[in-house]
Formats: structure tokens, sequence, C-alpha cells
């Protein structure tokens, strides 16, 4: 049920896009409950012109390597669920590629399960 959309500045090394969403998913799987094979993430390299970001909105140190991570997903999560994937993401991201914690954006855009088609013009999860 979620779509991650991954966001990163041109010019990272080959396969680092990728690697990014594996961890992204790898932490969904792991923290907010997202079934194993509900793997759908588009993953883009931007330009300074595209990537557009406050190098210190809220006291936080950004850098050229700031990755974006948006997702949609069903609602329903806790507060404390979404901390947890939060820390995991930024913690994994910099243990496995080293990607400053301070780099690190996530959204969450939660939707009803009615706003979802995965295929054949159905809405697989509409009641």
């Amino acid at each position: 049920m979620p779509l991650a959309r991954i966001s990163l500045m041109q010019g990272t090394p080959e396969g680092f896009g990728k690697r990014v969403g594996e961890i992204v998913y790898r932490a969904m799987v792991d923290t907010i409950n997202v079934p194993a094979q509900d793997h759908f993430q588009v993953i883009t390299e931007h330009d300074k012109n595209h990537l557009i970001y406050d190098p210190s909105y809220l006291g936080i140190s950004r850098t050229d390597g700031v990755v974006f991570i948006q997702i949609t997903l069903n609602e329903g999560r806790t507060v404390a669920l979404k901390k947890a994937f939060y820390q995991a993401v930024a913690e994994r991201l910099n243990k496995e590629l080293g990607v400053r914690i301070e780099d690190v954006l996530i959204n969450l855009v939660e939707v009803k399960k009615e706003n979802w088609s995965f295929g054949n013009g159905v809405a697989q999860y509409a009641e």
C-alpha cells in the first residue's frame, strides 16, 4: 500500500538511490507494519535547480546530501510507530550509506484505503 518517492541530488554513486530505497522499504516492513512484497518506489535525482531545501530550517544543518522521502500510505498508524520509522530510516541510512541524519527529510501522506488501485482498474482495498 505505500508508494515511496525518494529524491536525491544528482551525482550520487551508481546504485545509491536503489540502496536508499531498499533501506526505506526494510524500515517500513520492520517498523510500520508494511507487508512483505508491498514494494513500490519512484527514485529520482535532481540538479540544484530542481531539489531545493533550506540549509538551516528548524536549526538543522543540511547539505547537498539531502534525501527527501515522501511516502503515501494508508492512514491509521500511531505517532509512536511513525517516530520509530523516522529514526530507523535516518539511522540506517547513516550507518549503511553514510548519509548524515540531518540530511534525511521524511514526509508521510496518509490516505484512506479506497484511494488505491494496484492494477486492473480495481480499488482492491475499497470496502
